[in-house]
């Protein structure tokens, strides 16, 4: 499909990043046999019971807990007559496989292959998605649905781009994010902050032929997928994937600033509706961010990420690779000093850590500790906000860097 070629230090970087995956998989299965702490993540086994179900004729929705679009249980259909591990390797491959993407929209935005190794080895090292992908999570399809859909876009492939996002929507339906983005960003228009005077004329702006052909495309994707599992698994399919998370409100201690608001109401004839508004601000923000920023993609699609994830009513840790698949496409452009990456990175930490430490007690010594929970989902909260904004506020757009290298 792409005819780009790999430097030597990129492949030896593949070859280790795969290897330590492949260890960890082959640990798992020994810690799952042998120890009374699992490896394996819960989720992977729900993957496993569905996908055997849609093998025997039936409904993945017949496991309890399956929220998942049918197509990740035929996905992993060989799990039945291969080796049940198949899940995690594919999951292990498309890990790796999110890194070579990156290096290849690191090199078409001017990096040399040194540096675009370097800023893939920030994924494909990072221990968070190694550790998400050898324990049987599927975040990794999804983050080389999102990395091959920029990547098309910046090589002017549409069509394909069109495919793959309307693909990604179908899995997840929070890739719903980048539509505004993607489609101001194809119709690239220049005047369209001096015409910015209502919606009708943001519409007619909009407009072009490779912007409808995307949506054409895109949308049979997504309906086309849709209407055949409707047909096949009914209304549960419809409930499980999509309606469940719309109004999903999880009283569940988790990094989102709404988990105890909900805690305290789940019995509240208000609490349908208050599901519904914390939808939005993560709605404002993202439209002000899609205007703002659709000129260079990648930082525009981190940043709605990094604000859906972190405005969520639902926030795990599995959530920050949504964003964090991204950061090595925006880190080349920051004028930070290493001394200040990493000061913002130790931030971050930090506040995780603290969320961390009443969320224990409450977890395995039955302590109640739910309002320190939420202070601490608060104040993880505010440094997501700092770090945003310290990016926004660093970020040396694309047009500048050219413009350097010209003079140069």
């Amino acid at each position: 499909m792409f005819s780009f070629q790999l430097n030597i230090n990129f492949r030896a970087l593949l070859g280790v990043a795969f290897v330590i995956r492949l260890f960890l998989v082959g640990f798992g299965i020994y810690q799952d046999k042998t120890m009374v702490v699992k490896y394996t993540d819960i989720d992977f086994h729900v993957f496993l019971d569905a996908s055997r179900l849609v093998m025997q004729g039936e409904s993945p929705y017949n496991r309890s807990t399956y929220r998942y679009t049918p197509l990740l249980a035929w996905m992993l259909s060989p799990s039945s007559y291969l080796t049940s591990h198949f899940g995690k390797l594919l999951f292990v491959i498309c890990d790796v496989l999110s890194g070579v993407l990156l290096y290849h929209i690191l090199t078409l935005q001017g990096l040399s292959s040194d540096a675009a190794c370097r800023f893939s080895a920030l994924w494909l090292l990072n221990p968070l998605p190694i550790g998400v992908s050898t324990r049987g999570n599927a975040e990794a399809l999804l983050a080389v649905l999102v990395l091959s859909t920029l990547l098309c876009l910046q090589l002017k492939r549409h069509l394909t781009a069109a495919f793959l996002y309307g693909l990604s929507v179908h899995m997840k339906i929070y890739t719903v994010i980048y539509a505004l983005p993607i489609a101001l960003f194809i119709s690239n228009h220049k005047e369209l902050q001096n015409r910015y005077r209502g919606v009708f004329r943001v519409l007619q702006s909009l407009f072009n032929k490779d912007l409808a052909l995307f949506a054409v495309v895109a949308g049979a994707v997504f309906l086309g997928l849709t209407l055949t599992f409707y047909c096949m698994y009914g209304w549960d399919f419809l409930q499980e994937t999509y309606l469940y998370h719309l109004t999903r409100r999880d009283i569940r201690h988790n990094f989102s600033p709404y988990f105890y608001m909900f805690y305290l109401t789940v019995e509240s004839d208000w609490s349908f509706v208050l599901g519904l508004v914390t939808f939005l601000p993560q709605a404002i923000l993202l439209l002000l961010t899609s205007r703002a920023f659709y000129t260079d993609l990648p930082l525009c699609c981190f940043l709605n990420t990094a604000l859906f994830v972190s405005f969520n009513k639902v926030c795990t840790s599995q959530y920050f690779l949504w964003y964090l698949c991204l950061l090595p496409l925006v880190l080349p452009h920051l004028r930070l000093t290493i001394k200040q990456g990493i000061e913002l990175l130790l931030l971050w930490f930090t506040g995780q850590g603290l969320w961390l430490a009443p969320a224990y007690y409450l977890e395995f010594e039955g302590r109640n500790t739910f309002v320190f929970i939420w202070f601490a989902g608060l104040l993880f909260l505010i440094i997501n906000s700092v770090v945003m904004v310290q990016i926004i506020n660093n970020y040396i757009p694309k047009a500048v860097v050219q413009q350097k290298k010209k003079m140069k």
